[in-house]
């Protein structure tokens, strides 16, 4: 058997032996507990899972203080950062909890049945269900927020499907710690054995994607590895859905009213998304637009200013590590980008990369400065007209995020943009940072390719979709319905016979 190393991204060294790689027969054992935790899962009702959220909330909480040690000591995020990821995931997880008791998710639809201008009808019920047991992959740069606790596991468990995790190789100890902390309050608040599970290693993630048990797949992490689990569904007899969020560049306008009003402000918040935990947000603004002209010099300037004050920020683990330096001395290499700023040199400890700013020119934006990098890197180019910036902003990928930083009262060219990018975006941001992303019921988080491959989110309210099947009874005994669509039933809102009615 082979060790799972918990490494400390400061110094580069191994501190502790946390458990060994899953083998075939232990991955064999969790995908049959899960497949069996299903049934038993969905009949614990909307009550009993919101009851689950609710409980793995608590013991999460109730264990901060460990679980906040631990993932600082695998990557180097720190308390303050870490402290806030835990409490978005036991909002989160609460906010699931609500959805589950309010209901609407469901989409029940009841038809009864009656004549129609094509025939008779027959009686026609219809709801959601769950798709059986999920697959969850763990992201490096949320340990707490997309990894063993957080929102791909939340959503599922409030679908009725069980959950087994991947851990991630950068933080094997915290998602093993949460994963115990969490087993204990799942059994406690009466959810079967194998609602959750965790496998470790590249090997059992492979085999956990291709196992016939696994209905879906949720995944957050390189367009790389997201198209090496996409070629493994494939070969599946039976391919199973896949979410995944993979790269985005998430580029940001600003427009010339918005560089006059406010060119130095504008400047150091720009500084401080794109470097915010060293760069590694899947939402960090890795291109941004800022006028030519004195106005946009002195942005510039101020962006510079602050990229040069920054110490060599901590990275996650060697491999990020690793391909930043590549890529950014390639990005930095290329005759049409110049090096603008870059932040103290590292001080050769551990995984550090140097933050740094490039810039060019709308016109000789090379492609290459176009695809993600991971890290603290970012890009500015200068337009000159909106003829100009128009003509870059054709030449973008899809995104996560599209952000526009207007001018007080503008909306000629923020519309223009807008117009531009809405095909190319999951989400629209004015006069903000794309570096935080809200749990809320109105929240996207997605968009079209290379950011996503789903039309789906996987924050918020609506991210539960995603683990759902429809299902419709046709002229169903009443006793063999679902309580959800009974006549008599009041608890949720649906739609009868074309018209929405509520509790």
């Amino acid at each position: 058997m082979e060790d799972v190393l918990s490494v400390d991204p400061r110094t580069g060294q191994a501190t502790e032996v946390v458990t060994q790689k899953t083998s075939p027969a232990e991955l064999e054992q969790r995908c049959k507990e899960a497949l069996e935790a299903a049934p038993t899962l969905d009949r614990l009702g909307r009550t009993g899972r919101a009851t689950l959220l609710e409980a793995l909330a608590g013991a999460l909480e109730a264990h901060r203080d460990d679980i906040v040690t631990v993932a600082d000591r695998e990557t180097g995020l720190g308390a303050t950062r870490l402290n806030g990821e835990l409490t978005r995931t036991c909002y989160q997880l609460r906010l699931f909890g609500e959805v589950v008791r309010e209901g609407s998710y469901l989409e029940a639809t009841i038809d009864h049945a009656g004549d129609t201008p094509m025939g008779p009808r027959p009686d026609l019920r219809r709801m959601l269900v769950p798709l059986g047991p999920v697959a969850v992959f763990g992201a490096s740069n949320f340990p707490l927020a997309f990894s063993v606790p957080g929102g791909d596991t939340a959503s599922a468990l409030a679908a009725g499907c069980p959950v087994v995790v991947k851990a991630h190789s950068a933080h094997p100890a915290t998602a093993q710690l949460c994963f115990e902390v969490m087993t204990e309050a799942a059994a406690k608040a009466g959810a079967p054995s194998g609602t959750l599970g965790i496998v470790h290693g590249q090997a059992a993630g492979g085999a956990l994607v291709a196992h016939p048990a696994i209905r879906a797949v949720g995944f957050t992490g390189s367009q790389g590895g997201g198209r090496a689990l996409l070629r493994i569904i494939e070969q599946r007899p039976d391919p199973i859905p896949f979410f995944g969020e993979l790269s985005s560049l998430n580029p940001v306008v600003v427009t010339p009213q918005a560089t006059r009003e406010r060119p130095v402000q504008i400047g150091h918040e720009l500084a401080g998304s794109a470097t915010l935990g060293a760069g590694q947000f899947c939402t960090k603004p890795g291109l941004a637009f800022v006028p030519a002209g004195d106005d946009g010099d002195r942005l510039v300037e101020a962006v510079a200013a602050a990229v040069d004050e920054l110490d060599a920020q901590v990275l996650l683990n060697a491999g990020i590590a690793s391909s930043y330096r590549e890529i950014s001395a390639e990005l930095a290499a290329l005759p049409a980008l110049r090096t603008a700023a870059q932040g103290r040199p590292a001080r050769g400890a551990g995984f550090e990369a140097v933050p740094l700013l490039l810039a060019t020119t709308a016109a000789d934006l090379p492609a290459e400065a176009t695809e993600e990098c991971f890290g603290p890197l970012t890009v500015v180019a200068r337009y000159d007209g909106t003829a100009d910036l128009l003509a870059a902003l054709d030449r973008m990928p899809s995104s996560l995020t599209t952000t526009v930083l207007r001018g007080e009262g503008e909306t000629e060219l923020p519309r223009a943009v807008t117009e531009r990018l809405r095909g190319r975006a999951g989400r629209l941001i004015y006069d903000g940072y794309p570096t935080g992303v809200a749990v809320a019921w109105a929240q996207h988080h997605g968009g079209p390719w290379p950011s996503t491959n789903s039309q789906h989110t996987s924050v918020g309210a609506t991210a539960i979709r995603r683990f759902l099947r429809p299902l419709t009874w046709q002229n169903a005994p009443p006793d063999l319905l679902p309580a959800e669509l009974a006549d008599d039933y009041r608890g949720i809102p649906r739609r009868i016979d074309g018209v929405l009615v509520l509790p």
